[in-house]
C-alpha cells in the first residue's frame, strides 16, 4: 500500500457539487492499494500514518503525530498512486490492486484508523471526486507498507 500524506490546515472532498468529507488541521491521506497488499499490509501502513511525526512542537520541530496535534484524517482512495512511471509517458497500472482488493482494504484502513482513536472522513470509493486542500508548509510524504 501507499500513502501520499499532506499536513493540512483544512481539505475536503466533493462529489457532485456536494462536500462528502472534510477536516480542518490534519492530515489527507490519498491511499493506493497495490495487487500484493494484504490486511498485515494495511494495518502497518495505518500504524505508520497515525504514529509519523510531522506536526510541529512548542519548539518548531516535527516531533508530534496526528493524535498529538489533536488533528483528523481525510482519507480518499487513489489508485493512480499504484502506478508505474518508470518507463515511457503513459503511467502503467498493472500493479495497482484490483477494484474489489482496493475496496475492502480502503475501508479496513478507515475503520483501523478509527480503533486507533482518530476522527476519519472520507471520500467515496470510486467516485469523481474533487478535493480541496490547504498544505501546510507544504509537507507532504509518500509512505509504503
Amino acid at each position: 500500500m501507499i500513502a501520499l500524506i499532506q499536513r493540512v490546515t483544512s481539505a475536503s472532498v466533493t462529489v457532485e457539487q456536494q462536500v462528502i468529507g472534510q477536516i480542518d488541521k490534519g492530515l489527507l491521506v490519498l491511499l493506493g492499494v497495490e495487487q500484493s497488499d494484504t490486511v498485515d499490509s494495511m494495518k502497518k501502513l495505518a500504524e505508520k500514518v497515525v504514529k509519523y511525526r510531522v506536526f510541529s512542537d512548542q519548539n518548531g520541530k516535527m516531533n508530534l503525530n496526528v493524535q498529538q496535534a489533536q488533528g483528523r484524517l481525510l482519507v480518499v482512495s487513489q489508485f493512480t498512486l499504484a502506478a508505474d512511471t518508470s518507463r515511457g509517458l503513459r503511467p502503467n497500472f498493472s500493479g495497482a490492486g484490483t477494484p474489489a482488493l482496493a475496496l475492502e482494504l480502503y475501508l479496513a484502513f478507515v475503520n483501523y484508523c478509527r480503533e486507533l482513536g482518530l476522527e476519519v472522513a472520507t471520500g467515496e470509493f470510486g467516485a469523481d471526486m474533487q478535493v480541496a486542500l490547504v498544505n501546510d508548509g507544504p509537507v507532504t510524504f509518500q509512505l509504503t507498507s
